[in-house]
């Protein structure tokens, strides 16, 4: 089998929407995939995410929108001539079947036609199973493979095929997360080497943001941001990004003339024109600090210490502040237990008050 030869599909997602009775499950989704990339669909529960998976994949048929593959209107291509790869978060395997005789199964249900012959099938298990670095086991049963090992198998059998797209719906989510992080790993070397366009839909940002080339963050059927993994850590383009995409600490102020206050402070932080009226200044650990000027924008006191690899993590509540806040600290300036600390921001984005994002924030998914 020639990898070398595979060339990535663009896929196009324009004005998809699809509803489930009173539920919009995607509300005049548009995205453009370039060939080859690999791409994240990221969000939480009922974000709309696996719904825009399986449209791809022609599981699902959008209500409105279409969906088109290298330029050409693929919205109600039969899934068969589709040639997608797909691979499921629990495996999807066939029990009864050798590990070899899933890998084929997708082949030999071919029409007698376009079948290869049995030596070709044969000969591609054979090139996949070393792929996936599982040589020697093709007679075993999948009841006799780990969970890492299955996945695999579930991607080789993904990949007899020939697929012109590989699509992966939460693939790893079954798995302990040591298994989970090297697979991460070694997903990102399949991707480099087949050449394949690539689509999987997480929950897990740790994981997106590892593997993707960009990230499609999706809230509510729709799509809040678009963009590489730095892009989306470092420029935020709502509330609801920054509140799910890493950790972050919602602020409550108000703007009034270009000032910004908290209480009765006033943070150094530009408005970018924000209308005057009550708002959310966001940062993360990273952004805030213990001022080493000896005063700063707010105040706090130290709860609680760990250590960690870069030095140590101290949880700070802040006066006038219902919620605690962590923050790292080299190790040569970590504040002691119970002590009152100055804070400074380096950094931080201001947003109108949004309660979509407050929402992740009050559940715990921020900090």
């Amino acid at each position: 089998m020639d990898r070398s030869a595979r060339r990535g599909l663009a896929i196009r997602i324009e004005n998809v929407a699809q509803d489930f009775g009173a539920f919009a499950a995607l509300r005049d989704v548009s995205l453009d995939i370039q060939p080859g990339e690999l791409v994240a669909l990221l969000g939480p529960s009922g974000s709309g995410k696996t719904t825009l998976l399986r449209i791809i994949a022609g599981l699902n048929s959008p209500d409105r929108g279409c969906v088109y593959f290298d330029g050409q209107d693929a919205t109600n291509l039969p899934v068969q001539d589709r040639r997608v790869g797909f691979v499921f978060q629990n495996y999807a395997l066939f029990k009864h079947m050798t590990v070899a005789d899933n890998i084929a199964y997708g082949l030999n249900v071919r029409p007698r036609r376009s079948r290869p012959s049995r030596e070709t099938i044969a000969a591609r298990v054979e090139d996949l199973l070393s792929f996936v670095q599982l040589g020697g086991l093709g007679k075993r049963y999948p009841a006799q493979l780990s969970g890492g090992q299955r996945q695999r198998v579930a991607l080789a059998r993904a990949l007899a095929i020939e697929p012109r797209m590989l699509l992966l719906d939460e693939p790893f989510g079954a798995l302990d997360a040591r298994v989970r992080k090297e697979l991460r790993r070694w997903l990102r070397e399949v991707h480099k080497e087949t050449g394949l366009t690539t689509v999987f839909v997480t929950h897990d940002q740790d994981e997106a943001m590892e593997l993707a080339d960009r990230v499609v963050v999706l809230n509510e059927g729709q799509i809040e941001q678009i963009g590489t993994p730095a892009e989306l850590y470092d420029q935020p383009a709502s509330p609801f990004v920054i509140s799910f995409v890493g950790e972050a600490v919602a602020l409550p102020v108000v703007v009034g003339d270009g000032h910004v206050t908290f209480g009765n402070r006033e943070l150094h932080i530009d408005t970018h024109g924000l209308r005057n009226g009550p708002a959310k200044v966001f940062f993360r650990p990273a952004d805030i600090a213990v001022s080493s000027e000896g005063s700063g924008e707010l105040e706090g006191r130290v709860e609680s210490l760990r250590r960690t690899p870069a030095g140590v993590r101290a949880t700070i509540t802040i006066d006038g502040f219902d919620r605690t806040l962590e923050i790292d600290s080299p190790l040569d300036r970590a504040a002691a237990l119970g002590d009152r600390v100055p804070l400074s921001l380096a950094k931080a984005r201001i947003f109108p008050t949004n309660e979509k994002a407050d929402a992740y924030l009050d559940a715990g998914e921020g900090i």
